[in-house]
């Protein structure tokens, strides 16, 4: 059988803040994301299986997708854990707002390879992760490629 890639899109609401950056994106900000899920596999051949033809059911890959990034990322706030916007993060979060505090800067960059670890680790054996594309502006991206990685 074949050897098939699938992508499924995904969107949520964040904003962040880019700890020691020398330019306006150093503030509190938001942007409305895009993340394009990629995964690799050969179709299901075994004609008892309900999920015959399939590389992975959308929906199996909706559901990972959502518990491991949208739920947890959409309208929250993401901060490096190192900032010291750490006092806001600490007042938000009492008034009951949805903070993030990562060990990363929270760039595309960032936020698309963490992304790939924790979309990995709950694929199928049969079934991996190809790409993200993680669009945080109308024109700009960053994307993570498996091959490279």
């Amino acid at each position: 059988m074949s050897t098939i890639r699938i992508t499924k899109r995904f969107s949520f609401e964040a904003g962040h803040a880019l700890y020691g950056y020398d330019g306006k994106c150093k503030n509190v900000h938001g942007h409305s994301y895009k993340l394009y899920v990629t995964v690799i596999g050969s179709p299901i051949t075994d004609t008892s299986n309900v999920k015959l033809g399939m590389v992975i059911d959308f929906g199996d890959l909706k559901k990972i997708v959502r518990q491991e990034i949208v739920d947890k990322f959409d309208h929250a706030t993401i901060f490096n854990k190192n900032t010291p916007h750490i006092k806001l993060a600490k007042t938000l979060k009492n008034e009951g707002h949805n903070v993030l505090l990562v060990d990363y800067q929270p760039t595309s960059e960032c936020m698309v390879s963490d992304f790939a670890e924790k979309i990995s680790k709950r694929l199928p054996t049969n079934v991996k992760l190809y790409s993200l594309r993680l669009q945080e502006t109308e024109t700009s991206y960053a994307e993570w490629i498996s091959s490279e990685n």
